[in-house]
C-alpha cells in the first residue's frame, strides 16, 4: 500500500508514518471504466496477483429461485399450511394462519393508504403480532422499520418516523398509548387486528394466497423495493436508517451458506433484538425456508438448547453452554470479532459459520465454515453473486497478502441512507470492477487475502488509533489477550493520547500476566496500562459488548486513584438506569443488562 507496515508475530501493528484508510474516495475515480475486472484497475499488479484478485474477491454465480421475501413464505403456507411457523411462549401460529392473517392486515394497510415504496413503523417486541406484521407490510408492498419499544426511547422512536417517513405504525395494544404522536400517524395494534373474527370462513391456503397474490401482483413486483430499514448507530450519535431490499435478502437466504441449510421441520431460534438486522437473518431466514422460528422468553439458554439453529453475536453466544445444546445443528455469528476459543469450541459441536459485513451490506457478505483444526479462524469468502475487493487508500487494488481496506460490491448492497445524501456520498461508489452502474460499499474494516483464498481481518479503520505518536490497532491488542488460557473475551480502548486500557472476562484472569502477554507481544505503546478483569463484559441491546460503556468506566478508574494495572472494579460495573425493565434471570445474565 506503499506505508510500511510492522508486523509482530500475527499482529499488526502502523508505524507513525503510515496514514489511516479513511480519506473521501477520489472524486477522479468516478469516471472509471466499466467491467475492468482485468483492465485498467488491476494493471499495476502482477499477472497471478490480477487473476487471484478476481478468483479470491468473486463469490460463485447463483440464480435465485425467488427474489420477492413474502413469496418465499407464501410458497409455504400452500405446501404446508399445517406446519408451525412461529412458536412463542406456550402459543404458536401455523403457516396458513400466518399467511391468512397477514393477508387480512396487508389489505387493511393498503385500504389505509400504504402504497409500494412505504415504510411501515413496526414497533413492537419479539412475539408472534411482530411476525405478522412484518409479513404483512412485505405483502402491502412496503418495507418495514422494526424498533424494540421497550428499549428504544421516545425521542429515537420520533428520530425513526421523521427519517423514515412513517406515517402508519403497527405495534401491541399495550403499546400503543406510550409511543410518541405526530400529525397524520395511523396505528395499529396487530394484535387487535388477529383477534378479530374473520368476515368469511377461511378458504384452502392454495386459494387464498393465488387470489391476494393476485390482488397485489402491480404492488408488489420489484425485487429492487426496500424490505426493511435498519438503524444504526451514528458517528453524530444519530442512528442512520438503512434500506435493504428484497433482492439483497433473498440473495442472502435462499442460496447457500447463508441459507445454513434450513429446512422444514428443522427449529431456528429468534434470541435477538428486533431491531439489529441479525434477527431478520433468524426471522426471515426460518419462515422462507417452511421451518419453525422459535421465540425466546427471558432465558436465552432455555431457546439455544431446543433447537437447530442459532444466529448470535460473539457476546450472546459465550452466554450458552455449549454442552448443552445437543439439538443444535448450525450455528452462526457475525456482528463482533469472535474469540477462537469460543469457535473452536462451537465448531467442535456442529457446524460453525463464522461471517461478517455491516448492515449495509445485508446482514453478511463473506462467510466461512471453521474447524477446530484450522490454522486460521477467517471470515472466508464472498457469497454468492458478491463481491469483496482490498483496497489501498487511493482505491486501488492490494496485492495478494497486503492488508487494505475490504469494499463490498455485488448484490448484497443496500439501497442507501436515507435522507443522508452526504454519508451516501462518503460510503457507497461507483464499482469499477464490476462497471454497469453498480455500487459498492466501504465496510472500514481492514483485511487481506491469505494464500489459499480466505479473508483475514485486522480490525478496523476507526479502531486504529494514536499512542505516543504510533498507530496501534486496538483489535490486535485484544487478539493477543484472548490468546490467554482462560479467557474468553477481551476488549482494548484509548482512554488518552498516551494510554490504552483493556477488560478481559473471566475475573480469573490475571490482569498483570494480561500485561506482560502484551509486552511479549507487541511494541511496549500497545501494552495497556490497566487490565480490569470481569465477570462478563457488559452488552448492548444488540448483543454487542458495549465498548461505550467499559470507556466511560475506564476513564473513570484512570481519574480516581488508581490502585495499579489490575485495581478492582465494583463488582456489578453496569448501573441501575441500564438494565432492561425485565431482565433476564441469573446474576451473569443480569449483569450483562441484556434486554429479554
Amino acid at each position: 500500500m506503499g506505508q510500511t507496515n510492522k508486523i509482530v508475530g500475527q499482529f499488526r501493528v502502523l508505524s507513525p508514518s503510515r496514514r489511516v484508510i479513511d480519506q473521501p474516495w477520489p472524486s477522479s475515480r468516478t469516471g472509471a471504466p466499466s467491467g475492468a475486472w482485468s483492465g485498467l484497475q488491476l494493471a499495476h499488479l502482477p499477472a497471478v496477483d490480477r487473476h487471484l484478485f478476481r478468483l479470491f474477491g468473486e463469490g460463485p454465480r447463483q440464480a435465485l429461485p425467488e427474489t420477492l421475501v413474502h413469496r418465499a413464505v407464501e410458497q409455504w403456507a400452500r405446501v404446508t399450511p399445517a406446519a408451525v411457523a412461529v412458536q412463542h411462549q406456550g402459543e404458536q401460529i401455523t403457516y396458513g394462519e400466518l399467511d391468512r392473517q397477514a393477508d387480512r392486515l396487508a389489505d387493511r394497510l393498503g385500504a389505509l393508504g400504504v402504497r409500494p415504496g412505504d415504510n411501515v413503523a413496526l414497533f413492537a417486541v419479539r412475539s408472534i403480532p411482530f411476525v405478522v406484521g412484518l409479513l404483512a407490510t412485505l405483502k402491502a408492498g412496503a418495507a418495514y422499520v422494526p424498533q424494540d419499544v421497550r428499549i428504544a426511547p421516545p425521542e429515537q422512536l420520533r428520530h425513526v418516523m421523521r427519517t423514515a417517513s412513517t406515517r402508519f405504525v403497527l405495534t401491541l395494544e399495550r403499546f400503543r398509548a406510550g409511543l410518541p404522536g405526530s400529525p397524520g400517524q395511523v396505528v395499529i395494534p396487530v394484535d387487535r387486528v388477529m383477534a378479530e373474527p374473520f368476515d368469511r370462513p377461511a378458504k384452502p391456503p392454495c386459494v387464498a394466497t393465488a387470489e391476494h397474490r393476485a390482488d397485489r401482483v402491480d404492488r408488489v413486483d420489484d425485487p429492487d423495493q426496500g424490505c426493511y430499514v435498519l438503524f444504526t448507530s451514528g458517528t453524530t450519535g444519530r442512528p442512520n436508517g438503512v434500506k435493504v431490499t428484497h433482492r439483497n435478502i433473498c440473495n442472502l437466504l435462499l442460496t447457500e451458506p447463508g441459507g445454513l441449510g434450513i429446512q422444514p421441520g428443522w427449529r431456528v431460534g429468534q434470541i435477538l433484538n428486533i431491531g439489529f438486522d441479525m434477527a431478520a437473518w433468524e426471522i426471515l431466514g426460518s419462515l422462507m425456508h417452511g421451518a419453525t422460528l422459535v421465540i425466546r422468553g427471558s432465558d436465552i439458554a432455555e431457546t439455544v438448547e431446543g433447537v437447530d439453529v442459532v444466529i448470535a453475536t460473539p457476546s450472546v453466544l459465550s452466554l450458552v453452554d455449549h454442552r448443552r445444546c445437543r439439538r443444535v445443528k448450525v450455528v452462526a455469528v457475525a456482528g463482533e470479532p469472535c474469540p477462537r476459543a469460543l469457535a473452536d469450541r462451537w465448531a467442535g459441536h456442529c457446524t460453525f459459520y463464522n461471517g461478517c459485513g455491516p448492515t449495509e451490506v445485508t446482514i453478511v457478505n463473506t462467510m466461512q465454515r471453521h474447524h477446530p483444526g484450522a490454522g486460521l479462524l477467517s471470515i472466508g469468502r464472498p457469497t454468492p453473486n458478491n463481491t469483496v475487493y482490498v483496497l489501498d487508500d487511493q482505491g486501488k487494488a492490494c496485492p495478494i497478502g497486503e492488508v487494505g481496506e475490504m469494499w463490498a460490491g455485488g448484490d448484497c448492497i443496500s439501497a442507501g441512507y436515507l435522507d443522508n445524501p452526504d454519508l451516501n456520498a462518503e460510503r457507497y461508489a461507483p464499482d469499477p470492477f464490476l462497471g454497469s452502474g453498480r455500487m459498492m460499499f466501504r465496510t472500514r474494516d481492514l483485511g487481506r487475502w491469505t494464500p489459499d483464498g480466505e479473508l483475514e481481518t485486522l480490525g478496523r479503520t476507526d479502531d486504529q488509533v494514536k499512542i505516543k505518536g504510533f498507530r496501534v490497532e486496538l483489535d490486535a491488542v485484544s487478539a493477543v489477550l484472548e490468546s490467554l488460557p482462560g479467557c474468553s473475551r477481551a476488549v482494548t480502548l484509548k482512554v488518552d493520547d498516551s494510554h490504552l486500557v483493556a477488560f478481559v472476562a473471566p475475573t480469573t484472569v490475571d490482569p498483570e500476566a494480561a500485561r506482560c502477554a502484551v509486552a511479549n507481544a507487541l511494541p511496549y505503546y500497545c501494552v495497556p496500562v490497566a487490565v480490569h478483569a470481569l465477570a462478563e463484559l457488559p452488552v448492548t441491546s444488540r448483543g454487542k459488548v458495549d465498548k461505550a460503556f467499559l470507556l466511560e468506566l475506564g476513564r473513570a478508574h484512570r481519574a480516581g486513584e488508581d490502585p495499579g494495572p489490575g485495581g478492582p472494579l465494583p463488582a456489578d460495573p453496569l448501573p441501575v438506569d441500564r438494565l432492561p425493565a425485565d431482565p433476564l434471570p441469573g446474576p451473569v445474565l443480569q449483569a450483562q443488562g441484556l434486554p429479554a
